[in-house]
């Protein structure tokens, strides 16, 4: 028997040049199950192409280089093999009728020496150390004092975002994400709790948000705005990170952002302190993404309510590959189990039952 009561979330959409069947989103989910070579397995293809009741997949985050790593198993999208491994996941999602964005990342002080090339340091906008430790290849280790990006060093890497996007749509993806959140590079740039630099990439929130402004570029030039997003999170603040002050810094984010005509802004609205999302979003001219502890009958009153236009789901698809049929029938969902997030091959992740399996 239909859920009747989900008439806003369960209806078609538009996102950019991408047509949906719904308005629920897969968000992005590190799952730590690529092979070698951070190529995407056959098991992550069977992983996605469960969750194709989604309107939209945003894939786990995949690093532009080998530079912007930070954790094992996590894909790339840098090597021909990498596009290759990709190709059969788009295939997987798309002949089950559903669309795949990727989302591209470079994780910058969010890495460890064991996980970069020789070695070496990872970078950052500015030499400040991070709280907690970090999963690598030998055990639990904690973070380290990145080494400050020379401003010489900055283009190379919006042209290795450039590069991802190009292979992106060479490995059949109907659009990327700009990972922009959650403390990773770009983010590292835009928040002044770890940009210290007196360069044209430091001090004013002009200059900060200069590299995500300069890397929206350079994908929207490979694939069009309409099929770009970028995901921020505002008050997110996990890994040490921190803002002085969230409102005006993200209100001129969201401002630049209003020049290009993307496909989605994605926000995750998770974090400490108070920040006033529907502000934010009304203040966005474009299609808005919201993220953050919404179950179905929240997220249909939100997009009813006018606060967002579609909602993203994180841990209940993790656990829930039928989570649309389940929020269409009103069903039970199976709880995630956390020990198998980042391990476990299929257990913990193609292995959660389906409404049919019962």
């Amino acid at each position: 028997m239909n859920n009747t009561n989900l008439k806003n979330l369960l209806n078609p959409a538009k996102v950019g040049a991408v047509e949906l069947n719904n308005k629920v989103v897969m968000a992005p989910l590190t799952r730590s199950r690529a092979e070698q070579g951070d190529v995407a397995s056959n098991l992550m293809a069977t992983y996605y192409s469960q969750r194709s009741g989604a309107g939209l997949i945003i894939t786990e985050a995949s690093q532009i280089s080998a530079q912007g790593k930070g954790y094992p198993r996590t894909p790339g999208i840098f090597t021909a093999e990498q596009i290759q491994g990709w190709k059969k996941v788009v295939d997987a999602v798309h002949v089950q009728g559903s669309k795949i964005f990727l989302q591209i990342w470079h994780v910058g002080r969010l890495s460890h020496r064991d996980a970069q090339p020789s070695g070496v340091l990872p970078v950052a906008p500015s030499a400040i150390k991070p709280d907690g430790s970090i999963f690598t290849v030998t055990g639990l280790k904690e973070l380290e004092t990145p080494r400050a990006l020379e401003t010489s060093e900055i283009a190379g890497i919006v042209n290795d975002f450039r590069q991802a996007a190009i292979n992106a749509k060479e490995a059949g993806f109907d659009g990327v994400e700009i990972h922009a959140a959650n403390g990773y590079l770009i983010e590292q740039f835009i928040k002044d709790g770890t940009n210290q630099r007196c360069d044209q990439y430091g001090g004013t929130i002009e200059n900060r948000a200069r590299f995500l402004k300069e890397v929206v570029e350079s994908v929207v030039e490979v694939y069009g705005s309409d099929r770009v997003g970028v995901r921020i999170s505002p008050i997110f603040d996990g890994f040490s990170m921190s803002d002085s002050n969230p409102t005006e810094t993200y209100n001129y984010v969201v401002d630049m952002l209003n020049n290009y005509d993307l496909a989605y802004l994605h926000v995750m609205q998770l974090g400490a302190g108070d920040f006033d999302f529907v502000a934010l979003k009304n203040r966005y001219s474009g299609l808005y993404i919201a993220n953050g502890g919404y179950d179905a009958n929240s997220a249909d009153e939100a997009i009813q309510n006018g606060e967002t236009d579609l909602v993203s789901f994180g841990s209940k698809f993790l656990a829930n590959p039928d989570l649309v049929e389940r929020f269409r029938v009103g069903a039970p969902l199976n709880e995630p189990d956390s020990s198998t997030f980042y391990q476990g091959e299929e257990k913990g992740y193609t292995d959660y039952p389906t409404l049919q399996a019962h």
